[in-house]
């Protein structure tokens, strides 16, 4: 998702009209143009809402479009910083919020297609060009003129005559051109571009080494009886798989860039089961050429010496500094807070397991083992099933792909919002397996376009997210664009797609995303959709996961896929009874990965790890912060921890973090009425619509009239915070959470 890490990122990625420029960027674009005929990155697409033209879009098409987008935007930077006028807010602030049109266009379609669906020539691209791209928003950020002209700006906006979200951005602009190192000498500056053009090579190749051990990785079954606890539906699908890899005859179970593996909670042969886990784990750190352990070692030791540059004693202090935690401290005293119980919990329900293993066994006249990681989730549904009568297989009928999409995800945006959708068929597609639809407000006009991106696929990077190929703006005359992506397994041709539980919670999830960047209605690019700190942008989806189990919209989707019966009451009633279910592991999992983020970003100077110092690190960190439960790994492990070496450096925290903010939100609504329009109205006018053209935490006052308090997180998880052993509460216990300066 969109989201302004620096000035010199929104100039490239913001612009969608036609901007008004000076003679002498017209005149460059002029010459930049004559190389782009036929080129449909050239002009604002003739599509609704323009919408991209991927009908037209080839790969040959990047390259030229990159090159004269740049030159055409350095020629419009270039005029703003050098304009004989005196600065003011329009010809400084607004042009810049108008430049970067044509860049804008390619770079986003490009990035879109490079995360859901990627080929070797995009590959190619995506290395050739980071660095390009670095060298490009350097340029921009570090203009002496230009941050002249802002920084004067700066020191007048009270006096501008300027609403409250045009003296914000004002003062965005003035930060951001601060945190790319506006104010360093020149020698700084000079080295801070070779550190932001080495970055953006490593990320590049980290990522790239990711996709490519995910699919290196994938594990070979020799028979079918080995597949034993899989759907017949999951063993053609792994067979397929198989075929299409070259091992005809076999089996080939695919991997998801997490540590855990779907299948592993179905397969009852034990050694699959570990096979699968081991390969997962070790992936990036094998020593082959898709190694990550030196990309990791390099990356964080160029951060830290760009964080010292800029004033700041490491990279997390950086970070922090412009996210709503605005500190370490802050976020150390949240995740110690909660890690305790987290693993406290976690304990509680492996000795649940263990005490189940121990029983299968003993039935078996076999000795017992002791629980590992590959036997989580294996047994989580066996003590599920015995705990509730019910295991998650037993959900799977009723939760068709579609179903859940229309009747599920948009019914509910429907009664809280009052949006409708229509799917069309005659806007071209990137992919086949991508579905389109026309969202409409609730007078019945367009408010957006909406993509939907389901299928897991070799091209595909791992996880969920939403992204944006359009954004809204009152100054461009723009509405919104937006797709949602997942991995979830595609079946055999004429197979119905069921979803697991995570799956549909996923798509609630990911649709809230979408919502925050469909009801922008803010007047600068700058400010729209999820523009809003990495520690804030995940709030509202987790909101949005409410619905996904709020009775009235399970009752409309949990419709079984063959005979259209309702899930029956007594299945709903598990469901929501076990909400809480396993909670230990999953926060345990995810607060392990947010504490090794923190401890990899806080460290400075000799305390960064080499890469063959990497693996030893990760453990003892691990240890060093309580969380080292070995029956519980990180949902991420370094080498394969793609968050942190992109947007969420130092940021992983985000979720959690947002999550205090989704319970206090959710105990809102439902002391207030629940699903009704009353409050999906206020919730859209006074946060989701506002982008961040206000202060974060003041948006989540404004709906809830109070400040986050982190006690209905704490009864969402089912977490206690454990006493000291004076029987007193822990030191450093914040209940809530620091305001936003």
């Amino acid at each position: 998702m969109k989201h302004p890490l620096s000035l010199a990122l929104a100039i490239a990625v913001a612009g969608m009209a036609a901007a008004p420029v000076l003679v002498q960027a017209q005149q460059t674009a002029v010459s930049g143009a004559e190389s782009l005929q036929g080129n449909p990155f050239l002009e604002k697409s003739t599509l609704p809402l323009e919408y991209p033209h991927f009908d037209r879009i080839r790969d040959e098409h990047f390259a030229p479009a990159f090159d004269a987008g740049m030159r055409q935007n350095l020629a419009e930077v270039e005029a703003i910083a050098t304009n004989p006028e005196a600065p003011t807010f329009e010809n400084t602030i607004l042009e810049l919020e108008k430049s970067g049109q044509l860049l804008g266009r390619a770079v986003r379609v490009f990035f879109n297609l490079v995360g859901t669906d990627t080929n070797d020539t995009r590959k190619q691209l995506q290395a050739d060009y980071s660095a390009r791209f670095a060298a490009h928003q350097d340029a921009i950020a570090l203009n002496p003129q230009l941050f002249e002209r802002i920084e004067t700006l700066h020191e007048n906006r009270d006096s501008l005559g300027l609403d409250a979200e045009g003296v914000r951005l004002v003062e965005r602009y003035y930060t951001d051109f601060v945190r790319s190192g506006a104010k360093l000498d020149d020698a700084q500056k000079a080295r801070l571009k070779e550190i932001n053009a080495e970055l953006a090579e490593l990320g590049t190749k980290f990522s790239q080494n990711v996709l490519a051990e995910v699919n290196d990785s994938a594990v070979v079954v020799d028979t079918r009886e080995e597949l034993d606890g899989l759907t017949e539906a999951q063993i053609s699908a792994a067979a397929e798989a198989a075929k299409s890899r070259g091992h005809e005859g076999k089996y080939v179970i695919t991997l998801l860039n997490t540590t855990g593996q779907p299948p592993l909670s179905q397969l009852t042969n034990r050694d699959l089961r570990e096979r699968i886990f081991k390969a997962s784990v070790a992936r990036g750190a094998r020593g082959n050429e898709w190694d990550n352990t030196g990309i990791i070692a390099q990356v964080v030791k160029l951060r830290d010496e760009r964080a010292k540059m800029l004033g700041y004693p490491n990279h997390a202090t950086y970070v922090l500094e412009d996210e709503t935690a605005k500190t370490p401290q802050a976020v150390n005293d949240m995740l110690g807070q909660l890690a305790p119980a987290a693993v406290a919990n976690a304990r509680r329900e492996a000795a649940d397991l263990q005490a189940m293993i121990d029983q299968e066994q003993a039935a078996k006249g076999e000795a017992s083992f002791e629980l590992e990681p590959w036997d989580w989730a294996f047994y989580t549904e066996k003590v599920r099933q015995a705990r509730y009568d019910f295991d998650e297989s037993q959900l799977k009928p009723y939760f068709e792909m579609k179903s859940v999409l229309e009747d599920g995800v948009f019914h509910a945006a429907n009664q809280f919002y009052g949006i409708s959708f229509k799917e069309r068929t005659d806007l071209p597609k990137y992919h086949p397996d991508t579905w389109i639809y026309d969202v409409f407000d609730a007078d019945g006009s367009q408010l957006a376009i909406f993509i939907f991106d389901p299928y897991a696929r070799d091209s595909k990077r791992g996880g969920a997210w939403m992204n944006s190929y359009v954004s809204q703006s009152e100054l461009e005359g723009t509405s919104p664009v937006v797709a949602n992506h997942q991995n979830i397994p595609k079946p055999q041709a004429g197979e119905p797609t069921l979803l697991t539980w995570d799956e549909v919670i996923t798509m609630f999830h990911e649709f809230g995303h979408a919502l925050h960047g469909m009801f922008s209605d803010v007047t600068y690019p700058y400010f729209s959709g999820t523009s809003v700190p990495r520690d804030f942008v995940e709030f509202p989806s987790q909101v949005n996961e409410m619905w996904a189990d709020w009775p009235s919209i399970l009752a409309n989707y949990a419709k079984h896929h063959e005979t259209g019966e309702p899930m029956p009451q007594e299945l709903l009633d598990k469901v929501l009874e076990t909400a809480r279910f396993n909670q230990g592991f999953a926060t345990t999992e995810y607060l392990a990965a947010a504490m090794l983020d923190q401890r990899l970003h806080q460290a400075e100077g000799d305390a960064i790890p080499a890469a063959d110092e990497i693996v030893r690190f990760e453990a003892e960190a691990l240890a060093a912060d309580g969380i080292d439960f070995a029956a519980v790994p990180p949902r991420y492990k370094l080498p394969y921890f793609s968050h942190i070496m992109g947007g969420y450096s130092a940021g992983y925290y985000a979720y959690i973090w947002s999550e205090v903010l989704d319970a206090n939100t959710v105990k809102w609504i439902e002391e207030h009425g629940g699903l009704t329009r009353a409050n999906g109205d206020r919730f859209r006018a006074t946060l989701l619509s506002q982008g961040g053209s206000k202060d974060a935490l003041q948006l989540f006052r404004d709906f809830s009239g109070a400040d986050p308090d982190i006690t209905p997180l704490l009864e969402k998880r089912g977490l206690v915070v454990p006493d000291t052993d004076d029987g007193a509460p822990p030191e450093a216990e914040p209940t809530t959470l620091p305001a936003d300066s």
